[in-house]
């Protein structure tokens, strides 16, 4: 991966206020991070991950996100979940711990930047630290229900529950494209479009371009069942 810059003072202050782990770690092992971590920003659409690629790095986002989408044979592609400054990637830590190649993209929504931990590293953190084993396994643990939540979203809920429940989790505004958001749930956007027409016929939403507001929940709430992150 290109980009990449050794820690600098103001990286290592955004570091610790987005993972507060770090400055508990014993003296020797934050040493080794502020000395073998680095540091890289990623322009919007900028590919951070692709299918069938191995993790040489743990990922712990600073500004931006990350959707991490799976490519369908059809060509469209569903998004499994976005990772956050703050978060840990599902799909990073699995493949990190269990010697697996990635099975989803990881693609930079907005303009990335993140602390890179090498593999070896992050081996020694999680053998070596409670504290930090339990911080990752805890965020590992927490996307994977909000991923058990989308395929029970997928399985069992119709599209216009699940549009209905993106609008109100990600509102008042979204700023958004249609086609974006067709993307996000897996779908096209004719589909998604004619849905939010509907949606904006019954007075729950106005769109402008390249925004989308909620202006009646009540409406959208008789639609949606699942609330999602």
């Amino acid at each position: 991966m290109r980009d990449k810059f050794v820690l600098t003072e103001a990286t290592l202050s955004q570091l610790l206020f987005q993972y507060p782990v770090v400055h508990q770690l014993p003296v020797n092992l934050q040493h080794t991070v502020c000395q073998t971590a680095v540091f890289v920003r990623l322009p919007a659409n900028r590919i951070l991950f692709r299918e069938g690629e191995p993790s040489h790095y743990f990922i712990m986002p600073l500004t931006g996100s990350v959707r991490v989408v799976k490519p369908e044979m059809s060509g469209r592609e569903i998004m499994l979940y976005r990772t956050l400054p703050g978060d840990s990637c599902l799909l990073t830590v699995s493949c990190l711990l269990g010697n697996q190649t990635y099975t989803a993209r990881g693609i930079v929504d907005e303009s990335f930047t993140a602390v890179l931990i090498p593999k070896p590293l992050f081996i020694e953190l999680i053998t070596q630290s409670d504290l930090f084993r339990t911080q990752v396994f805890k965020y590992f643990s927490e996307r994977l229900t909000l991923l058990i939540q989308l395929i029970e979203e997928v399985t069992f809920q119709k599209l216009d529950q699940r549009l209905a429940s993106t609008l109100l989790h990600r509102g008042p505004v979204l700023h958004i494209t249609q086609q974006q958001l067709a993307d996000d749930l897996g779908s096209v956007r004719e589909v998604v479009s004619r849905l939010l027409n509907a949606f904006k016929d019954l007075g729950a939403i106005e769109i402008q371009r390249g925004k989308i507001l909620v202006i009646n929940r009540t409406i959208l709430q008789q639609f949606s069942v699942i609330k999602r992150d």
